[in-house]
């Protein structure tokens, strides 16, 4: 039989019930978001006179909490409208509902008895065969089974999201003892291919994968930072970005998540795993309960590790806390030589053998940071998984790793690793000696573009499963690769399709990316079926080189310039007017030149989480590769019989003009970045290179023929012109926008009404690119402009002069 989702109930509205609601509501499934009635009338109610026993007041919960959720920042959903397809009620009036649904999960309190409760009224209305699921993050499958019908059991197993569910991937299938293997198949598969998450099978034990081993990491921390004296900015410069982790690093991290919610799994692991060699590393430090008993628990009280207070002029600064006095006092850049060794090394992955031979405090933190890492995931195996690589999954997608522990300890050598772990005083695990004595110097190998995995029971190494779906380029790269310079690796990726992989700083597109490009449709056209332009970095482009642009017009080099400018819009038309299928696969930051690179693809399939548009104005220019005549002929392609033409036109305007970013490849649609019928959304980004490819050769397999120059733009010259240069003129008066503002707009103006022609006339796609170089290139020399490049380059933000 095959299972398909198309109803979910989701019972419990807070924090994480509503995020998993509006997460399947993105997935366009229809969502049924329950909670409990209110015992109690608040003031507003009391003052219109309602009762109990209206249904607004009933619902007040799950409204409250769902309108809550929707409203917050970052946005658990892809688009506000999706909230249409959820709908709410109450435990007491609605739960009968449930009988029609095909998944319902449970999302309340962390107590048994409450959850038990639940299931039983769960059992009384659900139909057989119906997915249960829990939420819960600690309580065992077996207590909470208790009780349960044989159908309920068989159906029954923990899936758990991690907050917030839209962002964070991963997805731990844990199932029940009774639990029938089809349905673990099923919620492993869904996770991946419908949610868009990394699934990992877990076992049943205390905290599961990811926060067994995450809050270990920071446990070991909280013990270290006293241990080596470090200040708590020197803690998050060395967990941070340098070695792949998130910005927030550590302290911020849990002054975000919350220091109760830290502490309430760091107990739970205490309490129920008397046997691990690390117990006592579970208990918390003196400044940890001092923080605890001063509510001191991060954002949601204003202050934890760090604290943001009003200085004297009026501005806002950052404390942070002297974990030996417990006062705050102003936050202090930390550095360190070893880091510097590490400056010019892209890659995280290569800067873990470097890191560990520094001679300060910063190496000497990471050999025994690493070492008891390393010490505490191989005694994991098999307890709470049985395959190494699933808890290297866990921790990038649960916790935001760029590397999983494993992959660290390859990265610095195994044997190194055991060097590290014997001068802390810790032993190898019998298999990583077993595995070493067998010939096998390290825990992953890439055999025929897979990833193969040191297998504890098969005692060799194993094809890590559900590659198939997946192109992995790192894997590919050496093996595959047709071409390449310092901007571009082009690595074909069978069946007659290339791929043209960035490899510049932050993907820029610079002059060698362009080259890149351009050979590569050069060898597209003349061997193969198609091209895909995608990477697996963190962005996909953050858009031109601007550093090339500003140095250009600094040395008043505008003939340069020009060329520059010309080679990127020449560039941009031989990715639509080629004589294969290009596909662009955006994903990540999708600015400027990488959206109008995106625009200019035959087809463009995006990541959900793309964050993309066209932002040259923060910059000081209009966008100059293609993208504000791509929008004109947006527009005119738009126009329909008896539509307000200039008002159609309005919108692509403010679209640039407003330096609009969607903030889901879904919002792109509303601003015509993307297109609808032809450009295609992933959940999952894993997928995404597989799925291009997949539509180049659909593309090339249909019968691909090379487009006609377009010469049929509408433009509305002097008519849209004036209407624009008002608009600006109010907008500057009313000190909406600066006088440079009013530069930027008007020559974006000119551009996009077509120059001051007399009439609506009909022109080219060369005509509007002319027009708008030469924008471009006037803008790059203004005084005002460079101040906002360079400005740009020195704090990566905007400047409004």
């Amino acid at each position: 039989m095959i299972r398909r989702i198309k109803k979910v109930a989701v019972i419990g509205s807070g924090i994480m019930g509503s995020g998993i609601a509006c997460h399947f509501a993105n997935i366009g499934v229809e969502v049924l978001l329950l909670d409990i009635v209110p015992r109690e009338l608040n003031d507003k109610e009391k003052a219109k006179g309602l009762t109990l026993e209206n249904k607004a007041v009933r619902n007040r919960i799950v409204n409250d909490n769902l309108t809550t959720a929707l409203k917050s920042k970052p946005s658990p959903i892809y688009h506000q409208k999706f909230a249409n397809r959820i709908s709410t009620g109450n435990l007491e009036d609605d739960l009968k509902k449930i009988k029609d649904f095909d998944w319902v999960i449970e999302v309340v309190v962390e107590r048994l008895d409450i959850k038990q409760k639940v299931f039983e009224q769960i059992e009384k209305y659900r139909s057989p065969g119906t997915l249960i699921t829990s939420n819960t993050s600690g309580i065992p499958i077996s207590f909470m089974n208790e009780g349960r019908s044989e159908d309920f059991r068989k159906h029954f197993a923990v899936t758990h999201f991690f907050n917030p569910p839209r962002y964070l991937k991963l997805f731990e299938v844990v199932p029940g003892p009774d639990c029938k293997q089809e349905v673990t198949d099923f919620l492993m598969m869904y996770g991946e291919k419908f949610l868009g998450k990394t699934s990992v099978l877990a076992k049943d034990t205390p905290a599961f994968i990811g926060n067994r081993i995450g809050i270990f990491g920071i446990q070991s921390l909280f013990h270290q930072v006293k241990e080596m004296g470090l200040t708590v900015e020197e803690v998050d410069k060395l967990t941070g970005p340098v070695i792949g982790r998130p910005k927030s690093a550590t302290f911020r991290t849990v002054d975000v998540v919350g220091l109760d919610t830290l502490v309430h799994v760091a107990n739970g692991i205490y309490e129920n795993c008397p046997d691990d060699e690390a117990h006592e590393l579970f208990k918390l430090p003196a400044f940890i309960q001092t923080m605890m008993d001063n509510k001191w628990l991060g954002s949601k009280t204003n202050q934890g590790f760090y604290k943001k207070v009003k200085g004297d002029n009026g501005k806002s600064e950052i404390l942070s806390l002297d974990l030996d006095t417990m006062d705050y006092s102003p936050s202090k850049k930390a550095k360190f030589a070893t880091l510097e060794l590490t400056k010019t090394v892209d890659k995280v992955i290569d800067r873990f053998p470097i890191l560990i031979t520094g001679k300060d405090k910063a190496g000497e933190f990471y050999r025994k940071n690493f070492a008891s890492m390393f010490a505490y995931v191989q005694n994991r195996i098999p307890e709470i998984s049985d395959e190494l690589y699933r808890i290297d999954d866990a921790m990038k997608a649960g916790f935001g790793w760029e590397n999983g522990p494993f992959e660290i300890w390859d990265a610095v050598g195994v044997e190194k690793g055991i060097e590290l772990m014997k001068a802390e005083n810790l032993e190898p695990a019998p298999w990583v000696t077993e595995m070493l004595s067998k010939g096998f110097k390290s825990f992953y190998t890439v055999k025929e573009g897979a990833t193969h995995y040191y297998d504890i029971t098969a005692k060799d190494q194993v094809k890590k499963p559900g590659q198939d779906a997946f192109i992995i380029l790192d894997n590919i790269r050496k093996s595959k690769e047709v071409w390449k310079n310092s901007g571009v690796v082009v690595e074909d990726l069978g069946d007659g399709i290339l791929n043209v992989e960035f490899q510049s700083k932050m993907n820029t597109i610079g002059g060698d990316v362009l080259a890149g490009l351009n050979k590569a449709i050069d060898l597209a056209e003349k061997e193969y079926q198609g091209l895909v332009v995608g990477n697996q970095a963190a962005n996909f482009s953050v858009g031109a080189n601007i550093g090339m642009i500003f140095m250009m017009a600094v040395e008043q080099e505008y003939d340069e310039l020009n060329m520059a400018i010309k080679m990127f819009q020449n560039t941009m038309m031989r990715m639509r007017y080629s004589s294969i299928p290009t596909i662009s696969a955006p994903h990540g930051m999708t600015l400027g030149g990488g959206c109008e690179l995106s625009m200019h693809a035959d087809k463009v399939i995006a990541a959900a989480e793309t964050y993309i548009g066209l932002v040259e104005f923060g910059v000081g220019v209009i966008p100059g590769g293609g993208g504000s005549k791509e929008m004109t002929l947006r527009a005119s392609d738009t126009f329909r019989k008896n539509d307000v033409e200039l008002n159609v036109l309005q919108e692509y305007f403010l679209t640039i003009g407003m330096a609009k970013v969607a903030t889901s490849a879904y919002e792109a649609y509303d601003y015509g970045i993307l297109q609808k019928g032809k450009d295609i959304v992933v959940v999952n980004k894993d997928r995404q290179i597989a799925e291009a490819k997949k539509h180049a050769l659909l593309l090339a397999e249909a019968g691909y023929t090379q487009p006609i120059h377009r010469k049929d733009i509408k433009v509305l010259g002097k008519q849209a012109l004036g209407m624009f240069l008002v608009g600006t003129d109010s907008m500057e008066a009313g000190n909406y926008i600066s006088e440079h503002d009013k530069k930027i707009a008007n020559k974006l103006a000119y551009v996009m009404a077509g120059g001051d022609l007399s009439e609506p006339t009909l022109v080219s796609e060369q005509y509007l690119l002319d027009l708008e170089r030469e924008a471009f290139l006037s803008l790059c020399t203004e005084r005002k402009t460079l101040e906002r490049i360079q400005h740009m380059l020195k704090t990566g933000k905007p400047l409004r002069n």
